[in-house]
């Protein structure tokens, strides 16, 4: 039976890490995702045994995970954007040496150490590889406290069923907020060994050896193009969004995470006003629902994207419509939340435009 709970985002996330049977977390505080450390530093050890350690650093708890995915374990970490960043170099090792594993950003306002505030200004980061070489994260971004759970125990499956980092990313104002969750049952740990972890030298197998060093120029190629096939895969397998009252709309707000409840509210005041407004959300963000905004440009709507940035998921929406339409932006940074109202205001100036 699921159980209802008030929780914050954060630590509803760290709730569904721990239900979810999470062998182990590694981690370092930072604004506005700390609570996801502390929650699990009281509840999760004593509950399940899962091993929670605060690092002493971003750099040392991004590669503990690395140690404790390569052992085939359910292993996690979470920070925020400045935190991110000092975690791609292992990022990029654990994409190359196909591990799973779950990272959650709660993203803050940049460039540098910027504002504890929300916002989106890590899309580019998260999206297009954050650290060195050719490789993707499977990246999901919940609008809900809710999807806070939910997206967990999916990323889990993600992870595992690539071999593939998974990122949640969210921002700072859906870690901090409250909502009513639906809490799922406790999963146990698992007890299985994959038969690729590296668990010493069993007499029935050869032993595992998990890298990202490979010195010939051939093999290494080929390594990257077993990678390559793998991401076709999941750009066929895993996207994943939300399309509300977008047949008949004239513009499609298109919009990820917090921000698409606001455009969400925005679409219902734009509707009252007798403006034909819907709205698209891209769940995955890797991989991106290109195909899908592209049908939609091919039967003629318009987009207006909005962002928590200078215009970062815009470039994925002007690929994916490719010419055959006109997309606008509007985006707020440096912490600042776009209202309802001022997305309604700028819309109309765009369905003036769109009608004429």
């Amino acid at each position: 039976m699921r159980e209802l709970r008030l929780m914050k985002g954060n630590e509803a996330l760290a709730e569904a890490a721990i239900r979810a049977g999470c062998d182990a977390y590694f981690g370092y505080p930072i604004t506005p995702q700390s609570e996801i450390l502390e929650y699990l530093s009281l509840y999760a050890t004593e509950r399940t045994g899962m091993v929670v350690l605060q690092a002493e650093s971003e750099i040392a708890s991004i590669n503990m995970v690395y140690g404790a995915a390569g052992c085939g374990k359910k292993v996690m970490t979470s920070s925020s954007s400045p935190g991110i960043s000092l975690m791609q170099e292992g990022i990029s090792y654990i994409a190359c040496a196909e591990l799973p594993c779950l990272l959650v950003n709660v993203m803050r306002g940049g460039p540098g150490l910027g504002t504890i505030q929300p916002s989106q200004s890590d899309y580019f980061q998260s999206v297009k590889g954050g650290g060195h070489g050719d490789y993707h994260l499977i990246v999901l971004a919940p609008s809900t406290v809710q999807e806070m759970v939910d997206f967990v125990p999916i990323s889990f499956d993600l992870a595992f069923k690539w071999r593939n980092p998974v990122m949640i990313v969210a921002d700072g104002a859906l870690g901090q907020m409250m909502e009513k969750v639906e809490l799922f049952e406790q999963m146990p740990r698992s007890s299985t060994v994959p038969e690729w972890a590296t668990v010493g030298k069993p007499k029935t197998r050869e032993r595992n050896i998990i890298t990202s060093l490979n010195l010939e120029a051939e093999k290494m190629e080929e390594h990257n193009l077993k990678l390559q096939k793998k991401y076709k895969q999941i750009e066929e397998q895993e996207v994943r969004y939300e399309s509300i009252n977008c047949d008949d709309a004239d513009i499609v707000l298109v919009a990820f995470g917090l921000v698409a409840r606001i455009c969400m509210k925005a679409a219902e005041l734009a509707r009252d006003k007798g403006l034909k407004v819907g709205v698209f959300r891209p769940i995955t963000l890797y991989p991106y629902p290109f195909k899908q905004i592209n049908k939609l440009a091919k039967e003629g709507k318009r987009f207006f994207v909005v962002e928590m940035n200078a215009g970062q998921m815009l470039y994925d929406v002007k690929l994916a419509v490719n010419g055959l339409s006109e997309v606008a932006f509007h985006g707020r940074m440096g912490g600042m939340i776009p209202s309802p109202e001022e997305i309604v205001e700028k819309l109309e100036k765009q369905y003036q435009e769109a009608v004429i």
